[in-house]
């Protein structure tokens, strides 16, 4: 007779089974696109049982090429998916309770089935949208459909087209990948092993264990994304950034880096796009030292001697005492420096 699981074999099928319910208040996938005209970006996400995001804005652009009206109604699936993954963690509930492996493989394999009939029934639904269009529509292109990407990046006109798992979704596969995991080493792991009480997992394991739980729930916050001068260009003169002194950048609340060669066209793209602008962290290059650094704790200058790309002339140091030691004058602090350029 098979021996069954080691007892932390089956408390960590427990918790992927468990995890699975952060699905129901997690976003599964998202599908994002980018243009120039909406540089922030427009996302549509897919929860278990609904739609959220600039869901409205899209159906506007798509109206003129003839695509369907997204809804809700569009997926009846949203009528049984949340009875389908509780579904998932009541079996997996069972199975590690009965701690039997060939009932994990049975699980595994279910997983793996029901993953690739939502992957099939995605693609049906993407097919349709981006194939049957309203021949009336009032942009037509023949040959030409707009049908999302599956998993990845497409090039839809001059719309950059992304779709991934989201938050929800990278939980469904860490919770995967985790039971695979426990399957491989209870059926690799033991040949010819008796059953025994208490089992240690390898340090190793447990901390690959760990981050695969949290893969869906972990998120980190964009940082300051040094130069690359040379390539880099300025997003708001075009410009190619070839001196780190006069630099800047602005990190919206979705993470977005913007990156400027002149004071002056962080302070006009700020006016410029104000939605853009609004809550976002504004980042000032030192003069002294060529690192970026917050521009509310900074103390900038501006004079002719200076000799910025864009004639602004202004540029910021990392303390007052550093400003002054420039011999210009008295700096000023924090961002009040982009109110006089």
């Amino acid at each position: 007779m098979q021996p069954q699981m080691r007892p932390l074999s089956r408390i960590l099928i427990a918790l992927a089974a468990l995890s699975l319910s952060l699905t129901y208040i997690l976003p599964v996938w998202f599908i994002f696109l980018l243009a120039p005209q909406y540089p922030e970006g427009l996302t549509m996400n897919i929860w278990l049982s609904r739609l959220s995001g600039q869901v409205e804005i899209i159906n506007g652009l798509n109206h003129y090429i003839g695509m369907k009206h997204i809804n809700e109604a569009m997926f009846p699936e949203f009528q049984y998916l949340g009875y389908i993954v509780g579904a998932f963690i009541v079996l997996g509930l069972l199975v590690a309770a009965t701690g039997r492996r060939k009932h994990l493989f049975a699980y595994l394999i279910l997983l793996v089935a029901a993953a690739g009939a939502a992957m099939y029934d995605f693609y049906s639904w993407g097919y349709d949208y981006g194939h049957n269009l309203d021949p009336k529509a009032a942009i037509q292109v023949p040959g030409l459909f707009y049908q999302p990407p599956l998993l990845g990046h497409k090039k839809l006109l001059n719309f950059d087209a992304y779709s991934y798992p989201d938050q929800g979704g990278w939980v469904v596969i860490g919770a995967g990948l985790l039971c695979i995991a426990v399957w491989g080493w209870e059926r690799f792991g033991r040949k010819g092993a008796q059953p025994v009480k208490t089992v240690h997992l390898p340090r190793n394991a447990a901390a690959a264990a760990s981050l695969l739980l949290s893969a869906g729930l972990a998120s980190c916050k964009a940082g300051p994304e040094p130069f690359q001068l040379g390539r880099d260009a300025c997003d708001d003169c075009k410009m190619t950034i070839a001196d780190a002194r006069f630099g800047a950048e602005l990190i919206t609340k979705k993470g977005r880096i913007y990156k400027f060669d002149d004071l002056h066209c962080l302070a006009h793209f700020r006016k410029a796009n104000p939605g853009i602008a609004m809550d976002a962290q504004l980042l000032f290059s030192d003069f002294a030292q060529s690192k970026l650094i917050p521009a509310a704790a900074s103390w900038s200058l501006s004079d002719p001697s200076f000799k910025s790309p864009m004639n602004s002339n202004a540029v910021s140091f990392e303390s007052a005492a550093a400003a002054r030691a420039a011999g210009k004058g008295e700096p000023v602090a924090g961002i009040a420096i982009l109110d006089k350029l």
